[in-house]
């Protein structure tokens, strides 16, 4: 992206987050990412385009703020990711997960469910890796993701559960390893 486009991108994103996917009409978004139609039309020539450009500019943004200078020890790095996704609730996404929320409004949009994944992914591929826990990757993952959708609810009782959650996992091998990922057969009853 050059800077223009970066530029709308980022208009397009506050707009977006303060208006939801369906309701701001195509003046909100011009006016939000303060160009001419024309010029808007030239970058994203579609209301699609407009929502990927967000989400990717989002993407980007969310994952240095939360992955920026994290402390070294594991335990300390786990704990300040999760301390920095309550802030970025409080400030950024007081409604919850842009991303699920713009797949919630285009459930059939295939891109949106990949950009979706891909977001999530790469998020608890770095937060397995800061945490030096690359088997839990997927309960770090539920942790932050409960957390987040649990903000509009709880806010700050919601980020104080998921440090309790994480150290948990970590007791549960005294904190100096590598937790084994615990999965078992879940049943179900009929």
């Amino acid at each position: 992206m050059n800077e223009l486009q970066i530029r709308i991108a980022a208009g397009l994103e506050r707009a977006f987050a303060e208006h939801g996917f369906s309701a701001p009409n195509i003046e909100t978004l011009r006016d939000a990412a303060q160009v001419s139609l024309r010029t808007l039309y030239k970058y994203y020539p579609s209301r699609n385009d407009m929502v990927l450009a967000a989400l990717e500019f989002r993407h980007e943004r969310y994952l240095a703020q939360i992955f920026a200078d994290l402390p070294a020890p594991p335990r300390e790095a786990l704990f300040e990711v999760i301390r920095r996704v309550g802030q970025w609730m409080e400030s950024e996404a007081s409604h919850g997960c842009l991303f699920h929320s713009a797949v919630a409004a285009a459930p059939e949009n295939g891109a949106l469910r990949h950009l979706l994944q891909r977001h999530k992914h790469e998020f608890a591929q770095r937060l397995a890796a800061a945490a030096k826990l690359p088997e839990n990757q997927t309960e770090l993952l539920l942790i932050c993701e409960g957390l987040m959708q649990l903000w509009p609810l709880y806010r700050n009782e919601a980020c104080e559960s998921a440090l309790q959650l994480a150290a948990a996992l970590l007791a549960d091998d005294g904190g100096d390893r590598k937790v084994a990922g615990k999965r078992g057969r879940i049943e179900t009853v009929a």
